[in-house]
């Protein structure tokens, strides 16, 4: 296993809800319109409309660039599932990551070429078997024994992997006891703590961050070394933004 450049990047993300999202589709490309068009069922559409919301708010925020040129922005779906974002076609010069949970969603901004993942996940409690099916054993032992308490442990787990499944864009696909996630429990002055997210099959060591806040655990993975998530300005859900 070998690790990655120790240079450590930044990541910057924007988290917004439903009352935030506008009723008109006018911020949306021609593209996003036809995508929207097909999607079937209420609860897919609004989580699709609040992602896309987002993270053309961050790239915008991310990139100095008015809103009004939201538009010409795409965010489209790569063919392994993983959100791009381009500019009239081209393809714009950063990653990103986006998830959503309860009307809230997030997106995470880094450097092209370095790949990033991100997941925010409501906190409550999982079924008995839950880590047996899902978890390595020392993950397992991490959410018995952690002063977290179990509610939070197991799901900062889970939401650790998602963050890592993405950044390695392969979500679900992976058997999830194939990523085994080392969370720190000491947090820094702006609450945040770190984790290690390791792959051994494509010798990957993922660096990460977590948070929680307002019932909610915020999760952003790097394949690279990663500075304390930055948060862009605007953003107003939860409370650690601005």
């Amino acid at each position: 296993m070998h690790s990655v450049s120790a240079m450590p990047v930044r990541i910057v993300f924007l988290a917004q809800s439903m009352t935030e999202l506008p009723a008109a589709d006018d911020w949306l490309s021609e593209g996003e319109k036809a995508i929207l068009a097909g999607l079937r069922f209420p609860k897919r559409r609004a989580d699709w409309r609040l992602g896309r919301w987002t993270a053309k708010r961050a790239i915008c925020r991310y990139e100095a660039k008015d809103f009004s040129s939201s538009r010409s922005l795409e965010i489209r779906a790569a063919a392994d599932g993983a959100p791009e974002a381009f500019w009239n076609n081209t393809p714009a010069d950063l990653s990103l990551s986006i998830s959503h949970s309860r009307g809230r969603s997030l997106c995470a901004i880094g450097p092209r070429g370095n790949p990033i993942g991100c997941d925010l996940e409501w906190i409550e409690p999982r079924d008995g078997g839950f880590a047996e099916a899902y978890f390595a054993d020392e993950e397992s032992r991490f959410a018995e024994q952690s002063p977290l308490g179990p509610d939070v442990a197991v799901n900062l787990i889970w939401s650790a992997k998602e963050s890592v499944m993405k950044a390695l864009r392969q979500g679900l696909r992976l058997d999830t006891r194939s990523i085994v996630i080392a969370p720190e429990t000491q947090v820094d002055a702006l609450g945040w703590a770190r984790f290690r997210g390791i792959h051994p099959e494509s010798s990957g060591v993922f660096a990460g961050w977590w948070r929680i806040d307002c019932g909610f655990v915020c999760t952003i993975a790097s394949r690279r070394p990663a500075l304390v998530p930055e948060p862009l300005p605007g953003g107003g859900v939860l409370p650690f933004l601005p």
